[in-house]
C-alpha cells in the first residue's frame, strides 16, 4: 500500500509542478523539470543523506509516473478556461502528507532513530517543494508564514510515536490526515506562523 502511496504522492507533486510551470508560462522542458524537481527532489535528498541508493535510480517507475502525469495534466490544464487558484496548494498539500509518511517509514526501516525519522519525513515532504520554488525564483513555502514544514513535523512526530503500535495502514492514513488537515487549514482558514521583520 505504501508503495502505491509513494507513486500517488509522486503524481500529485508532479501536478503541482505542472501548475506552477503554467503560471510562469514555461515551455515543455520547464514543465518536466519543475514536475520532476518537486516529485522526486525531496526523496533524492533524503536518500543521499541516509547513504542509501536513490529510489528512482533503482525503480524507473517513478520517472514514468512523472511523465504520464505531466502529459495528462498538460492536456487537462490546456482545456480549462479559467485558472483554478487552489489546484497548486491543494495538490502540494496531498503530496506533503503522503511523502511525510514515506520518508519517516523508510528512515525507521533503515534502522535510524525516531528523531531522524521525523527530520527525514519533513525533508522528503518539503525538499522537492523547496527545489521547485528555487528554480521558479520564489521564496520557498518552508521559509514563509504558511504552515508547511510544521505540518510535516507534527505528522512525523505522530507517526514515530505510534509506529509498531497501530496497524501500518491505519497509522499511515491517520498521519496523512493530520498533515493534510493542518496544511488545508493554512490554505483555507489562513492558519499561519509568525513572521519576523524590522
Amino acid at each position: 500500500m505504501l508503495y502505491f502511496l509513494d507513486l500517488f504522492g509522486t503524481a500529485v507533486f508532479a501536478i503541482s509542478g505542472v501548475t506552477l510551470a503554467f503560471r510562469l508560462r514555461m515551455n515543455v522542458i520547464g514543465v518536466l523539470v519543475l514536475s520532476a524537481a518537486v516529485a522526486i527532489g525531496g526523496g533524492t535528498v533524503r536518500d543521499i543523506i541516509l547513504n542509501t541508493p536513490v529510489f528512482w535510480l533503482t525503480n524507473n517507475t517513478y520517472l514514468w509516473d512523472i511523465l504520464f502525469t505531466c502529459i495528462i495534466s498538460i492536456i487537462v490544464l490546456l482545456r480549462l478556461n479559467k485558472r483554478i487558484w487552489w489546484l497548486l496548494p491543494v495538490s502540494d498539500a496531498i503530496g506533503l502528507a503522503a511523502f511525510t509518511v514515506i520518508g519517516a517509514q523508510k528512515t525507521l526501516l533503515l534502522g535510524f532513530s525516531p528523531t531522524i525519522a521525523i527530520i527525514m519525513g519533513a525533508v522528503t515532504g518539503c525538499g522537492g517543494g523547496v527545489i521547485r520554488d528555487v528554480l521558479a525564483r520564489r521564496v520557498p513555502f518552508v521559509f514563509r508564514q504558511e504552515i508547511y514544514v510544521t505540518a510535516s513535523a507534527i505528522g512525523g512526530m505522530f507517526y514515530v510515536s505510534f509506529y509498531g503500535i497501530f496497524d501500518e495502514v491505519v497509522l499511515a492514513i491517520l498521519t496523512m490526515a493530520i498533515v493534510l488537515g493542518l496544511r488545508l487549514g493554512g490554505i483555507f482558514r489562513s492558519w499561519t506562523l509568525p513572521v519576523y521583520h524590522y
